[in-house]
């Protein structure tokens, strides 16, 4: 069986974001957007914030966040 099977739910990934790099903790198919709360596929997630330990599924949902919350916590 693979991702690809029907009958196998898509699960959230638990990520510890790193600068430049990420590391998955609990094996998942996708990290939610913390500003839009859309799910992002693993293989497509850019962008990110260490401080937040968020993820952001596009450039304008970090910049939302960026004006929101400023650089850090």
């Amino acid at each position: 069986m693979n991702i690809f099977d029907k009958g196998i739910a898509p699960t959230e990934a638990v990520i510890r974001y790193l600068d430049g790099d990420y590391v998955v903790l609990k094996p998942g198919s996708f990290a939610r957007c913390a500003i839009t709360g859309k799910p992002i596929p693993l293989d497509e997630l850019f962008y990110w914030n260490v401080d937040r330990q968020e993820a952001y599924a596009d450039a304008t949902a970090a910049h939302t966040a960026f004006e929101r919350f400023g650089l850090g916590a």
